[in-house]
């Protein structure tokens, strides 16, 4: 219901997501109080749009992309960081509560960058692989993050944890390509007829490689990617991509229920001020930062206001942090409201904006809409 009156309304989608979470969870009218099995489940939505996006590169064009990539991505980083600890500081927060929401801020949404990107930019444009080169660095920073936060919340600080995912990410790279040459491809093409086998040899691929990933100490998401870059050069590629397209759709659309449902929105009337300011710092200060940054790497000026733009908000990496953070007893509840209710304003609001300015697959607009 909430989805028809938003279409009829022109809103995004996502709108409609994360109101009916607000409205039915437990900070609302209740009708559902644990939503801890809802986190877990629209984890797999991102799970499944990194291997996606995995499927349509190639590892020599992954290779390149991430190199351009490289001083954009870690600058933006540092800059939002300090930023964000220095704002929070003014806004009389704690220390540490200022330090993890400075860099709760360094990370934009992969589901809003990607998911409002047109296939056609996404795959086969310049501007589509440095927004996927710029988004991965972020990942693979945010890994660190996490790791750094659940190592401070334990007694005793472990170097190796922090070491481990360094090491061991060229052995899975490797392993992952190995296992696709010598076993996948081999069963591909021996069942291709069988189209049910293939849906399920693919769904155990992304997930079994994801959870190798965890294992070693990097992210379910760091490892649905590798899986799908590793069978990105399979000539069956296109057509598991186009098969697996609904199933992740659905878990995205429980990804941003889950995301309202757990807004305690009874924190909300304390940080008023800092939500406004923390908003308005995100959605005006990163385009115009990404902007600077790509334009001073010689891209075009509407190519960089573009990138900024769709990079405009923070990042579900962000909630994980935040969700973690809070669990090692490191973030107080108040910091923590914040930055999920910073999230749900600059994802809706960043959302707008692209939705009704440029390129996407959900625009209201016939000149605008590009699948």
């Amino acid at each position: 219901m909430l989805a028809t009156v938003a279409l009829y309304t022109r809103q995004p989608l996502l709108i409609a997501y994360i109101l009916l979470g607000i409205l039915v969870g437990p900070f609302g009218f209740a009708v559902l109080e644990d939503t801890d099995l809802l986190s877990d489940i629209a984890e797999i939505g991102i799970i499944f749009l990194l291997f996606l996006l995995g499927l349509d590169m190639q590892i020599s064009n992954l290779i390149t992309t991430l190199r351009k990539s490289l001083l954009v991505g870690i600058t933006s980083c540092v800059s939002f960081a300090i930023v964000g600890f220095g704002i929070t500081q003014l806004l009389q927060f704690s220390i540490l509560d200022s330090a993890i929401i400075g860099l709760c801020l360094m990370f934009s949404s992969t589901i809003i960058g990607i998911k409002l990107l047109p296939t056609t930019v996404l795959h086969h444009r310049h501007s589509g692989e440095l927004m996927v080169g710029i988004l991965l660095i972020q990942d693979f920073i945010a890994i660190l993050v996490l790791l750094a936060i659940e190592s401070l919340g334990k007694d005793t600080v472990n170097t190796w944890t922090f070491i481990q995912p360094l090491l061991l990410l060229p052995v899975l790279i490797f392993a992952t390509l190995a296992a696709v040459k010598y076993v996948i491809l081999p069963l591909l093409s021996k069942f291709d007829r069988f189209h049910e086998y293939i849906f399920l040899l693919t769904i155990g691929w992304c997930l079994g490689v994801g959870e190798l990933a965890k294992l070693m100490g990097l992210s379910h998401e760091i490892g649905a990617f590798i899986a799908g870059v590793s069978l990105a050069s399979s000539p069956i590629s296109q057509f598991i991509a186009l098969n697996l397209k609904p199933l992740r759709d659905f878990f995205l659309i429980l990804f941003f229920f889950t995301l309202g449902a757990q807004l305690n929105v009874g924190v909300l009337s304390t940080i008023i001020l800092p939500l406004v300011v923390l908003t308005a710092i995100v959605l005006l200060g990163k385009p115009v930062v990404f902007r600077f940054l790509l334009h001073r790497m010689s891209e075009s000026n509407h190519l960089a206001w573009d990138i900024g733009y769709r990079l405009g908000q923070i990042s579900e990496f962000s909630l994980l942090v935040t969700f973690i953070a809070q669990s090692s007893g490191l973030l107080s509840e108040r910091a923590s409201v914040l930055v999920q209710s910073t999230a749900i304003a600059t994802f809706a609001i960043s959302s707008y904006i692209i939705v009704f300015n440029f390129q996407n697959p959900i625009a209201v607009s016939d000149r605008l809409r590009r699948d």
